[in-house]
């Protein structure tokens, strides 16, 4: 088989060229899009979001994308062991439908990795939010396969000790420390594409209620829906 034959294969990938499939779910913020490829988070994949330190805007930076979602699917957009309780209310004021949200809390620590490989792979989730803190590439490869087979949009939040590792996520960013009201992220790894950044993205919610509140809380509990407790 000639060379210009084995680059003309389906299953054989070129960088700089996008397959001809690959769809994505706008982000919101219009410089961002526009240095992802296909114009947004990938759809069947994984992003990883790397960050120093809570509170540094992670959650804000998916608002408009779930917002989409939750309108335009039928499907969950499923929290795995979420660190802090998502407030009701705040996603509400970002344009989120709360029925389509879905918390999920393995019984057990161990389960986590299990949860969020079943809820790619489902087909039921248009997106799946989790925390892991495993650094395996296998383990992560197996949740970049579901994300494929389930058509759905995986979203990782890591801590950026791990840039420097592999992984066979197909976006990955880092978000930044805030300045003022922006969010300042830079890319690391995007298909087709060079890591660029940093990229400072105007938050339209800097100002709004938190996204989340402690476990604990009081307001967190009076305000979470039925089918979230």
């Amino acid at each position: 088989m000639s060379l210009d034959q084995i680059l003309q294969r389906a299953d054989v990938w070129r960088a700089g060229r996008l397959p001809a499939t690959q769809r994505a779910v706008a982000s919101g913020f219009e410089r961002l899009d526009a240095r992802l490829p296909g114009g947004g988070w990938p759809r069947g994949a994984l992003t990883e979001i790397l960050f120093a330190r809570e509170g540094t805007g992670t959650l804000r930076l998916l608002m408009p994308a779930l917002a989409r979602l939750s309108r335009d699917e039928d499907r969950w957009i499923c929290w795995v062991a979420p660190p802090w309780i998502p407030y009701a209310p705040a996603l509400q004021d970002a344009g989120i439908d709360l029925s389509r949200v879905l918390l999920v809390h393995p019984g057990v620590r161990q389960d986590g990795l299990w949860a969020v490989e079943q809820s790619l792979r489902s087909g039921t989730c248009s997106a799946v939010l989790a925390w892991p803190t495993v650094n395996d590439s296998a383990v992560l490869r197996r949740l970049q396969l579901a994300a494929e087979a389930g058509d759905a949009s995986g979203f990782l939040f890591r801590s950026q000790s791990v840039a420097g590792s592999p992984s066979p996520a197909a976006l990955r960013l880092q978000l930044h420390a805030r300045r003022g009201d922006d969010l300042v992220v830079s890319l690391l790894k995007r298909r087709g594409g060079q890591p660029t950044g940093p990229l400072h993205l105007p938050s339209r919610q800097a100002h709004g209620r938190a996204l989340v509140v402690p476990a604990h809380s009081a307001v967190a509990a009076g305000c979470l829906p039925s089918q979230w407790q």
